[in-house]
């Protein structure tokens, strides 16, 4: 039976507050909640309840609770397990905010470091160096990476850059084929620096929301060649030289400037290929066009994989997962969630935010999928399909920013 618990979600020791019963020991923790009745949807259930029990017309029905045959004290495992959940859960929450954290200082980086480009080349050419140094010095030795979406908190659309994004995807794929570290190091420069050359092309084609003729498309492509002078001028690496120069060469041949194919294209710019060309799907300069991660990984892999390179396109995914962070989802049990973060180690079991009207949004449950054996992803929703009450709560953001956790603890907590 599909039974429903009015009580509050810290009152009982389930990780939801409605499910399907299937073990016996459900049935002994349920009477020992002290519960007058339970309310069941016959829809739902796979079974009706004896005969003499009332059967009323409504589609959510009352079943009268059988008196408690167990004792209290048999609630007490149920209850330690309840509340090392909400321990897990709060540690989660501190983990996601020391993330936004680190996210917030390193986009501001990344603000000083465009500004500065031109102004002070050299201590801004350091300090990406700097900069890309401490990431790989984080990810590498990682024996888990998780990978966060950010939500509201992370200060706002201003902090947002595409640069960041592309190189925090580059470099976990990086991570994931073991790359040396002196490589990862040049994709992370190359990730960072891939669209330097926009700086040359007019605002009015960069921000022009409608099709591109074909002579401004000319000119747009022309960034690439653009961004190799000024990393030449800057005195970047010919290896970062070769990501900024082949960033939009797609595996087909159909990329530019050069429409270079296969293996002709270098292996670190395919890496970033992948990692831009998601990002642009994901967070395109008109919001509207924008498809959620789960959208545009499926567009990738069904209709544009021969734009890419095979291999890295499964390592794409397999660090992603099906459902990216930020997607919004639905479960087995009919609950409404948001993937938040993704253990590269265990991509189909990530951490959701669930949406649950009587709990308060700032703290909201944390469901872990690889701790919940008894409910699965069914789908994913786009915003359209999800009540306005209940996408607000989850909150994703109009554009979807990565940022990744390596900490001790986050592997530890994973690991348990």
């Amino acid at each position: 039976m599909y039974v429903y618990l009015d009580l509050k979600w810290f009152e009982h020791p389930f990780a939801f507050s409605h499910f399907k019963i299937k073990t016996e020991e459900q049935i002994k923790i349920i009477r020992s909640l002290g519960l007058k009745t339970i309310r069941y949807n016959p829809d739902l259930s796979d079974v009706t309840p004896p005969r003499q029990v009332p059967q009323l017309q409504s589609p959510m029905q009352d079943v009268p609770e059988q008196p408690a045959t167990e004792p209290m004290s048999a609630i007490s495992p149920a209850l330690i397990a309840k509340r090392a959940m909400i321990e897990r859960i709060r540690q989660q929450r501190e983990a996601a905010a020391r993330v936004e954290s680190a996210f917030i200082n390193t986009a501001n980086t990344i603000r000083d470091i465009e500004k500065n480009l031109f102004t002070k080349p050299a201590e801004t050419v350091h300090l990406a160096t700097q900069l890309i140094e401490q990431i790989t010095d984080s990810i590498l030795p990682a024996s888990d990476l998780a990978i966060h979406v950010m939500g509201d908190k992370a200060g706002g659309e201003e902090l947002y850059f595409h640069s960041l994004n592309v190189t925090m995807l580059s470099m976990m794929m990086a991570r994931d084929i073991k790359l040396p570290k002196e490589v990862v190091g040049a994709l992370g420069m190359g990730g960072l620096f891939h669209d330097i050359g926009r700086k040359e092309v007019p605002n009015q084609i960069l921000l022009k929301k409608e099709p591109l003729t074909q002579a401004e498309r000319h000119f747009y492509e022309l960034h690439c060649q653009y961004g190799v002078e000024i990393g030449q001028r800057l005195q970047l690496a010919p290896t970062v030289l070769a990501i900024i120069r082949e960033h939009h060469e797609l595996f087909d041949g159909s990329g530019y400037p050069g429409k270079l194919k296969e293996a002709s294209i270098g292996l670190l710019s395919r890496i970033v290929v992948i990692a831009n060309h998601y990002d642009e799907l994901c967070n395109p300069l008109n919001v509207v066009d924008a498809m959620t991660p789960h959208e545009a990984l499926a567009l990738m892999f069904a209709k544009r994989r021969s734009k890419f390179d095979p291999k890295l396109l499964q390592v794409f995914i397999r660090c992603l997962g099906v459902y990216p962070p930020g997607t919004v989802v639905q479960l087995s049990n009919g609950v409404i969630g948001m993937i938040a973060t993704v253990n590269t180690s265990c991509p189909t079991k990530p951490m959701i935010i669930v949406y649950d009207a009587d709990i308060p949004k700032d703290e909201a449950i944390l469901v872990d999928m690889a701790r919940e054996t008894d409910v699965n992803i069914v789908k994913a929703l786009r915003p359209a399909q999800v009540p306005r009450e209940v996408y607000h709560y989850l909150s994703p953001r109009k554009r979807v920013s990565y940022y990744f956790d390596a900490s001790k603890q986050v592997q530890e907590t994973v690991a348990r």
